[in-house]
């Protein structure tokens, strides 16, 4: 027997742990790890890697937080308003 509201709880239970607000942000400190972050405020919008630095962004220009990792760990971090 099939329920896909089953399905559909799950995904959104798993959304709520993750959305990016300034207190989940204000969370995020140097040396959090990527797994961390995102369990935080979600996946990433984008993520670019160049030798070694992996940059990424949630949201946009408007509202919106970039991080920056080296060897999985936050090295820097910035965010644009959030509420």
């Amino acid at each position: 027997m099939s329920r896909p509201w089953i399905a559909a709880l799950a995904l959104a239970l798993a959304a709520c742990g993750g959305g990016l607000t300034a207190e989940k942000y204000g969370q995020i400190k140097l040396g959090t790890t990527y797994a961390e972050a995102t369990a935080l405020i979600g996946k990433p919008d984008r993520c670019d890697e160049a030798i070694g630095l992996k940059t990424c962004t949630w949201g946009d220009e408007q509202r919106g937080a970039t991080l920056r990792f080296v060897g999985d760990k936050v090295v820097f971090h910035s965010s644009t308003n959030l509420r």
